[in-house]
């Protein structure tokens, strides 16, 4: 996205006719949030001037604490596509901010920007790269999301077969138009699911990239009379959607985890970033899997990565690196779903590599065998620990990280905590339908 300043953002929209702005942040969960104020008052939002309530948030502040301030970054603004031409529509993706004038400490925004300046006191930049999948599926006669697929297709089939085809286009038409530079689009593996991948940046700008993704797709999706989603598994017996996440270290134009001299051309700071990933993968799950469907994906058979490993040349560990060398040297985190707050998880992936390379943690060997098809004995004698089997687990061994309690912050981290315990014990306590077709008629 561009360096725009805010006489560039005002000169923007009185030149393309732009009536309404939306101001966009995330809640705690990743959830896009919406203020809508007429463009008579974006000098006034540009200036941080406009009030919100945070009580009404979820995981903001209490109702006795409640006002807080927009802080719209000006290099966040785009036009939508879809809207009218007459009197458009914009959107700024803002920072929250308390009244005192400094960064809330609940804004997953602000979150990551704080980790992201630690890695660059260290001397680094982070670039990321997401691949995001998602399903497309048949919505009723109400306009209700079912769980239909709209196709039978698979990885990399197309029309007729690929009935999504037509909304894909409109969405990398859609995210072109407001500045993605989209790499490569298709179908996925399960019926009705899609990834659209697009060009790798630095961390805070693909957060943003994410969350605007999402929104693009959900958007476009209901123009075609389809629901978009993002849910890690929504259909039993078929791949979930994950969200492999490619971390690279620079400085300058230097590629720090590139070193022509190792056997495996990796430096020593990659080996020390791979080393704090698995070091801290089972206490950062919560984070880049944080619901309890999450959990569903990351099961065995579905080439989701389920054990804590790292290979170079197969997909079944947690990390992967790929064959690329140079400029193009990185770590593929595998286990985060596009369920996952982007700029927590960025934060908390970014801070588990820091720690590796402050604390010069060395990785064990790779792991080159298909673990899937390896004995809990044999996985045990290689030392493969498992990541969490389900939401508790996850929650649980965060409350036992310092580094990524360090990295979400207290007040984040506190309501992050408690949401998900309520969460857990909301689901345990429900009745499901696979308890009465298993029961009901057999006890």
């Amino acid at each position: 996205m561009e360096n725009l300043t805010k006489e560039d953002v005002l000169k923007l929209a009185r030149d393309n006719d732009v009536q309404f702005v939306r101001l966009q942040f995330t809640d705690i969960f990743g959830v896009l949030k919406n203020v809508a104020i007429t463009v008579k008052q974006l000098e006034k939002a540009l200036d941080g001037e406009l009030m919100f309530d945070g009580s009404s948030i979820e995981g903001f502040v209490r109702i006795e604490e409640s006002d807080m301030y927009l802080k719209p970054d000006p290099s966040t603004f785009v036009i939508f596509p879809w809207r009218p031409q007459e009197g458009a529509v914009a959107r700024l993706i803002c920072d929250v901010y308390n009244p005192d004038g400094t960064p809330f400490s609940g804004c997953p925004r602000c979150t990551l920007k704080r980790v992201v300046a630690e890695a660059e006191e260290l001397g680094y930049s982070v670039n990321v790269g997401p691949e995001a999948e998602f399903f497309l599926f048949m919505v009723d006669e109400r306009g209700l999301p079912t769980t239909i697929t709209h196709d039978k297709a698979g990885y990399f089939d197309l029309t007729p077969v690929d009935l999504g085809e037509n909304a894909r286009r409109d969405m990398v038409i859609a995210l072109q138009d407001i500045g993605f530079e989209v790499e490569a689009s298709h179908h996925e593996v399960a019926p009705g699911q899609h990834e659209i991948d697009f060009k790798y940046d630095d961390a805070l700008t693909t957060a943003d990239k994410i969350a605007t993704f999402k929104f693009v797709v959900r958007t476009i999706a209901q123009r075609h009379g389809l629901h978009a989603t993002f849910m890690p598994k929504p259909i039993f017996g078929i791949p979930g959607s994950g969200m492999h996440t490619h971390v690279s270290l620079f400085q300058g134009n230097e590629n720090v985890f590139f070193d022509a001299n190792d056997k495996r051309e990796l430096s020593e700071t990659a080996y020390h970033f791979i080393g704090g990933l698995l070091k801290h993968a089972r206490s950062f799950c919560a984070i880049t899997n944080p619901t309890i469907n999450s959990y569903k994906r990351l099961v065995s058979g579905f080439e989701a990565p389920v054990y804590v490993a790292w290979s170079e040349k197969n997909r079944s560990p947690l990390l992967r690196i790929p064959a690329r060398r140079g400029v193009g040297t990185r770590v593929e985190v595998r286990n985060p779903d596009p369920a996952a707050n982007p700029y927590l998880a960025l934060a908390v992936i970014i801070k588990a590599g820091i720690d590796g390379i402050k604390n010069k943690i060395m990785p064990p060997e790779p792991t080159d065998k298909n673990i899937y098809d390896l004995d809990a004995k044999e996985r045990n004698e290689l030392g493969i620990d498992n990541l969490p089997a389900d939401l508790i687990e996850a929650v649980q061994e965060l409350q036992g990280s310092k580094v990524v309690r360090e990295a979400l912050g207290e007040h984040l981290y506190k309501r992050f905590v408690d949401a998900k315990i309520m969460e857990w014990d909301k689901y345990r306590s429900q009745v499901h339908d696979w308890e009465l077709q298993e029961y009901l008629t057999k006890f």
